[in-house]
């Protein structure tokens, strides 16, 4: 393993750094060129076909069988033209990754000779194994059918030289088995019941959309390092390493110059990404070593989505080529920054008004006032649910530290808005003022520009940045739908609810205005426990965020109890977006998923210690032994050696330790391994096997501070944090 390593070092030097060359110098001449979007669509099919895909995908119209099949042709003959011979239904099932099952347009005709056919069946449905995927127990093994549909409201694209089409994937009895099912939902609700509030404001509002932007964080390595460390290769982190002696703590690689290598990479799938329609904008040093990130510009939520899924596989992709590896986990190196998917969100409406951009008028400040406190009560309402959201065993490591947020759910809005909320809380509105005046007495008049009221609380999972909150908790690797589809669940909920107290009073007499501002009020009042403006870390924070009532849930297994509770599966039930079932099956899954993480984690480290640094710990220390027996027979004195004794004491002393606790986390592991209850099993993992793994780390990693740089067999931080 020793030799592995060294080789594996040897051949990240003298590296070429690839050519990259675009298309062109101007990226709007190949901005989307591998997507079948409006201008190609226009230019291959009927105007009939045009507008019937414009019309499904802005007002959910459904698509006639023969417009499909007009649209199928046309898709075809784009994709044809580009030398494409496979197309593919790609979706996102439950696994966390995309997936795909590539079919050739060659069919032979009936008199055998051949042809290439794409009809309206294959683009609008297909039938992928569904007892292969995840389900949560709603289908059995033996009941393998499931459906992938079309999704026509995300464009096909080319992708490795196949036609890719979006489509959500359910089960034969209709359940979702996917991330966008609910998440389209979701989409359809939030649109509804903001565009019912909006009409308060604005009759001229008929759709709202919402928006996402999603800054990718992520790490690089070189590939041959990456591959002599079999802890990254199986686990996507390193479960054993002495931190480098230099890492982030001189605090010069965030925004520093990007190392050649890296740009190139960069530079390479940056073009990819623009020719998929990818909008990449923004490129950086992140604050860990080797650690970067890149960012879009904002899209509609489902193709964000999608876009950001398709980035990440083509991130790995590309890196192959420039020998990198891309890590995705949220914490691949222990002591330094881990990676996060901040989720920038807000809802734009088709009048083209952002919707938490306050205007120029007291009509638009109220406006302003209605979904940006209706935003905070639904976090306030659901913040349990939220929490479970973005809930996963590589998350875990993440939240908590190094400019992550705490696992407490609370909002942060800066000074200035708390006090715009403090004020309209605590004014006194007499009811006779005239409407058009109300903005004027006692609720305050709120700036146009608010992207720099306040600084920055890196440690806030849910912030207002000026015209958008950003949801920070989401970890790198994750699929952002599903807390998209929570955020967007929660707060079309609590829209329908305040629009429901608003008509009451209504009802009741008073003028419009005034009764939207009189449960505005209420809703400060009562949502009042979940904003926060100071260090989220700090220990005085845990303290009063338990005497406000808030959670603090800090590992996965019963953070995920908020999906199956009595509150969130009415809210569920209320808006359309799970079904029970669905609910309990989501909440298996991911339990499932987070038991199974730590067992592979547990069975490396097992591996790892017992054939690779145990076996290196006595080697080195036979080399010790042998030393002192030489220094011993030319009858030097004790003290000569005396070092080496206690070197090799010590290492006893550590092989012991790791040998017996590995042995103690496989008997645990054995016990949860027979449990039928998933939530018991994935709690005894959490609660007990995972309790060995830090003492077992901070052992080997005592032995790799004492075992000689040529014997020690895996490659060191300070080797995989710093590209060569």
């Amino acid at each position: 393993m020793a030799i592995i390593r060294f080789q594996a070092l040897q051949s990240v030097l003298g590296r070429s750094i690839p050519e990259v060359k675009a298309p062109s110098t101007k990226i709007s001449d190949y901005f989307g060129q591998n997507v079948f979007d409006k201008s190609k669509m226009k230019a291959y099919m009927s105007k009939e076909a045009f507008q019937a895909i414009v019309s499904a995908g802005e007002n959910g119209t459904p698509i006639e069988r023969d417009i499909a099949e007009h649209i199928a042709a046309a898709m075809k003959s784009w994709a044809m033209s580009k030398g494409v011979t496979h197309y593919t239904h790609w979706f996102q099932p439950l696994t966390g990754t995309t997936a795909e099952k590539h079919d050739s347009f060659f069919e032979p005709a009936p008199d055998g000779s051949p042809l290439e056919k794409f009809s309206a069946d294959a683009l609008v449905q297909q039938e992928p194994d569904a007892s292969s995927f995840p389900n949560g127990g709603i289908r059995s093994t033996f009941e393998a059918r499931g459906y992938t549909a079309w999704d026509p409201t995300s464009p096909a694209f080319i992708f490795r030289g196949t036609l890719c089409i979006p489509t959500v994937f359910v089960s034969y009895t209709g359940e979702a088995l996917d991330f966008k099912a609910p998440l389209l939902k979701a989409i359809s609700i939030i649109d509804k019941a903001a565009v019912d509030v909006c009409n308060y404001f604005d009759k001229s509002v008929t759709k709202v959309n919402a928006s996402l932007g999603i800054e990718q964080e992520y790490f690089l390595v070189d590939l041959a390092l990456f591959n002599a460390r079999p802890d990254l290769l199986l686990t996507g982190r390193t479960l054993l390493g002495q931190s480098s002696a230099k890492n982030q703590q001189l605090e010069d690689h965030y925004f520093g110059s990007i190392p050649e290598r890296v740009v190139a990479y960069m530079q390479d799938f940056e073009i990819e990404a623009l020719q998929l329609g990818i909008p990449l904008k923004t490129r950086h040093n992140e604050v860990a070593p080797s650690q970067f990130e890149c960012a879009p510009l904002y899209e509609e939520m489902n193709l964000a989505i999608d876009h950001n899924q398709l980035l990440m596989d083509l991130m790995d992709k590309v890196a192959k080529r420039h020998n990198f590896k891309v890590l995705l986990h949220e914490k691949p190196y222990a002591g330094v920054n881990g990676s996060g998917k901040h989720n920038n969100w807000s809802l734009i409406t088709d009048t083209g008004k952002n919707l938490l951009a306050p205007g120029k008028t007291p009509k638009n400040n109220l406006m302003f006032l209605t979904f940006f406190i209706n935003t905070i009560k639904a976090v306030h309402e659901h913040s349990d649910l939220l929490r479970a959201s973005i809930a996963s065993a590589t998350n875990d490591h993440r939240l908590g530290a190094n400019e992550a947020p705490p696992a407490i759910m609370s909002i942060f809005l800066g000074s200035q808005l708390n006090d715009v909320l403090d004020e309209v809380e605590s004014a006194k509105i007499a009811k006779k003022v005239k409407e058009e005046e109300l903005m004027w007495h006692g609720i305050p008049k709120i700036p146009t520009i608010l992207f720099d009221n306040t600084d920055r609380n890196r440690t806030s999972p849910f912030a207002f940045t000026g015209n958008k909150f950003e949801l920070r908790a989401v970890g790198s690797s994750a699929n952002s739908a599903n807390a998209m589809t929570i955020l967007n669940t929660i707060v079309a909920d609590q829209l329908v609810k305040f629009k429901t107290d608003v008509d009451k009073l209504i009802k009741k007499g008073e003028k419009k205005d005034l009764a939207i501002v009189n449960v505005l009020r209420k809703y400060i009042k009562e949502s009042k426990n979940i904003r926060f403006e100071g260090n989220g870390y700090s220990d005085e924070w845990a303290a009063e965020a338990e005497k406000r009532g808030l959670s603090n849930i800090k590992t996965t297994p019963k953070a995920l109890d908020a999906l199956i509770s009595e509150k969130s599966i009415k809210v569920f039930k209320d808006t359309g977006v799970f079904t029970e079932r669905e609910a309990h099956a989501r909440h298996e899954i991911l339990l499932e998923e987070y038991h199974k993480k730590l067992q592979i984690e547990g069975r490396v480290i097992g591996e790892l210690v017992t054939n690779v640094v145990i076996p290196a710990a006595v080697n080195y220390q036979n080399n010790l032994i042998q030393n002192v027996k030489g220094l011993k027979d030319l009858g030097l004195p004790k003290d000569t050696y005396s070092a080496q004794l206690l070197i090799i004491e010590e290492i006893s002393k550590h092989v012991n330790f790791i040998k017996d606790n590995v042995h103690a986390m496989i008997e645990e592991r054995k016990i949860a391994n027979k449990m039928d209850d998933t939530r018991e099993k994935a709690i005894a993992y959490d609660e007990k096997i995972k309790s060995y793994f830090a003492p077992i780390r901070y052992h080997v990693d005592k032995l790799e501070l004492m075992i000689d740089d040529n014997i020690w067999p895996l490659p060191k931080f300070r080797e995989l944090l710093f590209i060569k």
